[in-house]
């Protein structure tokens, strides 16, 4: 049992510290697209700094942080070989949504790839958008953990609230960002 609440806790902890990488790591891609958009040499500048800071967030946070939360996360789903876990309703909706995280997280790296080059394919309004997406995957993970059972009881109350959530959330980034891009 103390195994396992250690994991829980380390567990916990690089997924404060994976979050707060990702949302600061989109928030540098907004500000690395506004700053592509810049003359030179202010866009050199930038450019070259947004790249370099990116560059080490991703290298030493980022992706330290996701290996740590994930082997905490497969210790505990392991758990002294009962596998207890898989075996739960909830669980399996944090997995799908931890699927989603790892895919956001895929295509986070791509968008670095792609500032670093000197690209943008999205505008910092779309950025600022997906920036939110992790804040729903965050929001889904959490209330299933909580919730456990009751996540699954009610999940069509927990699928209306997410999608209506997630609407706000777009709606607001689309009205505070009116006029940009």
């Amino acid at each position: 049992m103390t195994d396992y609440l250690i994991a829980k806790s380390i567990h916990i902890i690089f997924v404060v510290s994976y979050f707060a990488g990702l949302f600061y790591m989109v928030r540098l891609f907004i500000y690395h697209t506004e700053a592509l958009e810049k003359d030179d040499p202010e866009r050199s500048i930038l450019h070259k700094q947004f790249s370099f800071m990116e560059e080490r967030l991703w290298n030493i946070i980022t992706v330290p942080a996701l290996v740590l939360m994930t082997l905490s996360g497969l210790y505990m789903l392991y758990d002294g070989g009962e596998w207890t876990l898989i075996k739960q309703g909830w669980f399996h909706v944090k997995l799908l949504f931890v699927v989603f995280l790892f895919v956001y997280h895929y295509y986070s790296w791509r968008i670095m790839k792609r500032l670093q080059a000197g690209r943008t394919s999205l505008t910092s309004v779309q950025l600022r958008m997906l920036n939110e997406v992790a804040t729903i995957i965050l929001f889904v993970v959490v209330f299933a953990v909580i919730l456990k059972g009751l996540f699954i009881t009610y999940w069509y109350f927990s699928l209306i609230a997410f999608v209506a959530m997630g609407a706000l959330i777009m709606l607001v980034v689309k009205l505070v960002n009116k006029g940009k891009n």
